[in-house]
């Protein structure tokens, strides 16, 4: 997606209080989306516009001078929060975005820092896809000599409105490369399949990327560098503080639809209380592993990995008891509790939840991890 250059590069507001000014109505258009699924273009319009799109790109690039990184990820994850708590689809669609930004800041040339700041003043958005079907995305050379694309990405978030993707593809040999293609070729992009009960707007079909040919500027960084620890699964921590933002406004919206008679049974209450403490543990968690991303901890993958389950249990806890509190309101068509609910039950659906949890559980085997002077043990 590309949009009008934008009249200024810099805003004098934090990037916190930017998102939210736009909150209410990023809110107000996602229940459009939701209702009648197509890419959020108006949505991400206002992201660009409040200049959100280059905040967290890299100053070579025309992104914000933070102090330091634990300045910028605390930044961000408030900016995700807020996103996630207007609507889930286009904080997903968000959060790719700065995931591109991250890809381009610790592996793009000069050359390529440069050609990304002048797509951010036109108000481009990124997405980063890896997920593919059978055979996968590979790198082929051309019979008249040069390299092509081959193969497709499924769950593509944004397939055919972003502007441009970085997308792993795998060369005649070695490890997955990083590849910029164009992202907003409706022809490429397969829609069909992507019929959902939440997370419509985030429009996450297949793409076809055969024949999408492939210069020496097209590839980012050197095969291996996506997977590259901790940064690959510490990374987790950006989509999960989404999920959280959707976790905290579905905790406002049952706060406010509570009646006066649920606020005076203390049952009510109680679960009430356990959605309270469900969500503030998840920011706990959310926010101690962004800070163990902004160091490059070597425990990061193990916090992530841990985190992802800790906001998952979170968002299941407060969407069931949100139900009981409130009732067959939290299922009808166009209340706002009913959008989250949707949505959020879709978003939190990981793979091998066990495996990862279970990967997480070596590490704090082999030692406390959360690295405080061995405080369990």
């Amino acid at each position: 997606m590309s949009l009008s250059p934008l009249s200024h590069r810099h805003h004098p507001q934090s990037s916190v209080a930017r998102a939210a000014a736009i909150a209410d109505r990023l809110t107000e258009l996602g229940a459009r989306y939701d209702a009648a699924p197509v890419f959020p273009q108006e949505s991400m319009r206002c992201l660009a516009a409040a200049g959100l799109h280059r905040d967290f790109a890299a100053p070579a690039s025309g992104g914000m001078a933070f102090a330091d990184a634990a300045q910028r990820c605390q930044a961000l994850m408030d900016v995700l929060r807020i996103i996630g708590r207007a609507d889930l689809s286009v904080g997903r669609l968000f959060e790719g975005h700065v995931n591109a930004l991250a890809l381009f800041a610790w592996y793009g040339s000069p050359a390529q820092a440069a050609q990304l700041a002048g797509e951010l003043d036109a108000g481009a958005f990124y997405g980063v896809w890896a997920t593919e079907p059978a055979p996968g995305v590979s790198i082929d050379v051309k019979l008249g000599g040069g390299h092509a694309l081959r193969g497709a990405k499924s769950f593509a978030s944004g397939a055919g409105g972003l502007a441009r993707a970085i997308v792993t593809a795998r060369p005649a040999a070695g490890d997955r490369q990083l590849v910029l293609v164009d992202a907003n070729d409706a022809a490429r992009a397969d829609l069909s399949g992507w019929r959902v009960r939440g997370m419509r707007a985030s429009i996450s079909g297949v793409y076809d990327l055969t024949g999408v040919d492939v210069r020496a500027d097209d590839l980012l960084g050197h095969p291996g560098d996506y997977d590259r620890e901790p940064r690959f699964t510490t990374g987790a921590w950006r989509f999960a503080a989404v999920q959280l933002g959707g976790i905290e406004a579905l905790l406002t919206e049952t706060r406010a639809a509570m009646s006066e008679v649920a606020r005076t049974d203390p049952l009510q209450r109680a679960k009430f209380a356990k959605c309270v403490v469900a969500a503030r543990t998840a920011y706990l968690w959310v926010r101690e592993c962004a800070a163990r991303a902004a160091n490059d901890s070597i425990d990061g993958p193990a916090f992530a990995r841990l985190t992802r389950g800790v906001v998952e249990r979170a968002g299941l806890d407060v969407m069931e008891l949100a139900a009981r509190m409130i009732g067959t309101r939290s299922a009808m068509d166009g209340q706002r509790i009913d959008k989250i609910i949707r949505d959020l039950s879709l978003y939190l659906r990981q793979s091998g939840p066990d495996y990862s949890r279970d990967q997480a559980a070596l590490t704090w085997l082999d030692h406390d991890a959360w690295g405080e002077g061995d405080l369990l043990w």
